[in-house]
């Protein structure tokens, strides 16, 4: 794969059981939900991944190239696959901050469901703008059925910044119209990359890729899995993780920045030795994979050493609510923020709790102590949930002040 090639980080969303995996699975021959829980529930429970090279063979694109017909790579997805069960919402608002473009799953024998709802306003608050529709499941529905069912699709999208997204009716176990959402794929807007500023990586997933009984010799040093949004990294760069390693000491949680070197870059199966933003990229580090095992480093940033501000446990944010409460059958009016009120925030890759300590007078300027510490980026955009009878409700989103 040459560096020409234009690269994409498209999100999967939708309501549970839509057909998001079995979408991606048509899309570049791997499954993604390989955690042994997520195989056995029939959901997916963690971000998953998978990439796909799409060919333009003749005047046809293809995720292969075709037999007797000239081809030339025109297109490096990579997908994220985020969770459509309502009580797994944090880790697909995790999923939307990775992400450039999305793809909603929405089954046209099901309809609109209030998860679909929550993930569509989850990608407003992250400000992605580029979204295709599939109507999946046509195979199971009449024509009349098919044509409702896209009118209220398109009633949906009415008066979003997506309101004039394609629609496209798909079956993916009868493989109809698949080609199709890979020509759309292509048409999607590649972000400009921004390569002449320090690093910022964030870490969607952290992993210990040794097998049990590896000699010691042999033991690869642990992995960060994620997206670079700015700058270069280099095979032997020295980098730093933060907020780091969580430890206890005497009751307290005390976080450890990390700093440590780059040992070898992937972009799917591929090693590079220079990564640029843009697809999904996995970074070999010197660390003892103890310390990046089951993910236990989800949700740092990454960057050289030195770069990164300082960890807080205070947040400063300018705050739009929606109208209604998202991802509920009833329709519940969203009630303003309140002093001691606690509320989940997604800030880039990571989740935090937070208690409301101050408000300004327009209710829009909004302090926070949390729970969980954070890196924070002035300008980034933070996704707020609600408790709401038992389950955390996306109810707004903000923007970092300090």
């Amino acid at each position: 794969m040459n560096k020409e090639v234009p690269e994409l980080n498209v999100g999967i969303v939708g309501h549970v059981d839509h057909g998001k995996t079995s979408l991606l699975s048509k899309l570049t021959g791997k499954f993604t939900d390989t955690h042994s829980e997520e195989l056995k529930r029939g959901i997916t429970i963690k971000l998953g991944y998978s990439e796909m090279t799409v060919y333009k063979c003749g005047n046809e694109y293809s995720n292969k190239e075709i037999k007797g017909k000239k081809c030339q790579s025109v297109r490096y997805v990579s997908f994220i696959d985020a969770p459509g069960h309502e009580m797994l919402m944090a880790t697909m608002l995790s999923g939307a901050a990775i992400i450039d473009a999305a793809i909603l799953v929405i089954a046209a024998n099901e309809g609109i469901k209030p998860q679909t709802r929550e993930h569509f306003m989850a990608l407003q608050a992250k400000k992605i703008k580029n979204i295709i529709v599939l109507q999946n499941k046509i195979d199971l529905v009449s024509k009349k059925k098919a044509v409702e069912n896209y009118n209220e699709i398109k009633k949906f999208l009415k008066g979003t910044i997506c309101e004039n997204a394609p629609i496209i009716p798909i079956s993916t176990l009868q493989e109809i119209n698949i080609e199709k959402v890979i020509e759309e794929i292509v048409k999607l807007e590649v972000p400009k990359k921004d390569i002449n500023t320090k690093p910022i990586f964030l870490v969607a997933r952290s992993f210990d890729i040794n097998k049990p009984g590896t000699k010691i010799e042999k033991l690869k040093g642990g992995v960060l899995g994620g997206i670079l949004k700015k700058g270069k990294l280099k095979v032997n760069d020295e980098i730093e993780i933060k907020p780091g390693l969580s430890t206890k000491k005497a009751n307290q949680e005390i976080y450890q920045t990390l700093t440590t070197k780059i040992i070898s870059l992937h972009k799917g199966a591929k090693e590079v030795n220079e990564a640029l933003p843009g697809a999904s990229i996995s970074i070999e580090t010197n660390l003892d994979p103890f310390l990046t095992k089951t993910d236990s480093l989800t949700g740092c940033l990454v960057s050289e050493k030195n770069n990164l501000p300082e960890i807080t446990y205070k947040l400063k944010l300018k705050s739009k609510l929606f109208e209604e409460i998202l991802g509920t059958l009833e329709h519940q009016k969203t009630e303003p923020i309140k002093i001691n009120e606690m509320l989940m925030l997604s800030v880039n890759t990571t989740i935090t709790v937070g208690v409301v300590e101050k408000i300004d007078k327009e209710g829009k300027e909004i302090e926070l102590s949390l729970k969980i510490p954070i890196v924070v980026i002035t300008g980034d955009n933070v996704g707020i949930a609600r408790n709401f009878q038992g389950h955390w409700r996306l109810i707004g989103w903000g923007e970092i002040i300090q």
